[in-house]
């Protein structure tokens, strides 16, 4: 599946993989700092997100042999990789059956465990927005405002809106088939998969995504993993401490 990305800035390429029901431009701001730090940095639309391609199939081995067939499409080597949460686990699998490709990993509020699925309240609010054919992003707000009281994250879908028609509004991710694969979103990194290269978890201080009993787990599939926790910070660590984020980040790479 050939994937949409925007590519910014020239040097070492930087790959940024975006969290479920996200889409490169979540990653706009961050990229472009990057980018000025000497990193040709890839902001890549995962399958069914964003403006890259829709399919019916969705598991996280397609999307890491996606990412595979984005490198030889762009001759990529040795290339730093950073995911966020669904893009965290994406990258991680990919590092792990691709460890030639990968100078460093960086893992965002996501560990290689099983998470049982938890999205089902953005998914009906998704769905409502969907079928009532909207004309007006305000009526989307309010639509949505009734399934998802916190306004970071509604602010944060509502990026996934276009205009289908000049008086439509449509949603750019696939969503029938992410809620077809809802499962699959929280599926464990295989017990006996390894990446034995550099490697930063970093973790919203204020997020249960990675606890303190995960740490065993992310050193068996990551020996060499360091964890980083951002105060004040939680899943949404990179856009709710950015400036702290990036440090982290920058001193790793």
């Amino acid at each position: 599946m050939k994937l949409h990305s925007k590519i910014l800035g020239k040097g070492k390429p930087f790959l940024i993989l975006h969290g479920f029901l996200g889409m490169s431009d979540n990653w706009k701001t961050l990229g472009k700092q990057f980018s000025k730090k000497g990193f040709e940095v890839h902001l890549i639309d995962q399958r069914n997100h964003g403006k890259s391609p829709h399919s019916d199939d969705f598991s996280y081995e397609l999307m890491a042999a996606d990412i595979n067939e984005y490198c030889k499409e762009h001759q990529l080597e040795k290339v730093i990789l950073m995911g966020h949460s669904m893009g965290g686990k994406t990258a991680m699998l990919f590092a792990c059956k691709n460890s030639s490709l990968v100078e460093k990993l960086v893992v965002v509020d996501i560990a290689p465990k099983y998470y049982a699925p938890h999205h089902q309240q953005i998914l009906e609010g998704l769905t409502a927005l969907d079928d009532a054919q909207l004309s007006s992003r305000g009526d989307a707000e309010d639509l949505l405002e009734k399934f998802i009281p916190d306004t970071g994250v509604r602010l944060f879908l509502l990026k996934n809106l276009y205009w289908k028609t000049k008086d439509r509004l449509s949603l750019k991710l696939n969503l029938p088939a992410l809620k077809a694969n809802i499962e699959n979103i929280g599926a464990a990194l295989d017990k006996n998969l390894s990446y034995e290269g550099p490697t930063l978890f970093i973790k919203g201080e204020k997020s249960n995504y990675i606890i303190s009993e995960d740490r065993k787990e992310i050193k068996s599939h990551f020996p060499k993993a360091i964890i980083v926790s951002i105060k004040g910070s939680g899943h949404w660590v990179h856009a709710e401490k950015s400036d702290e984020f990036f440090e982290a980040v920058v001193r790793f790479v």
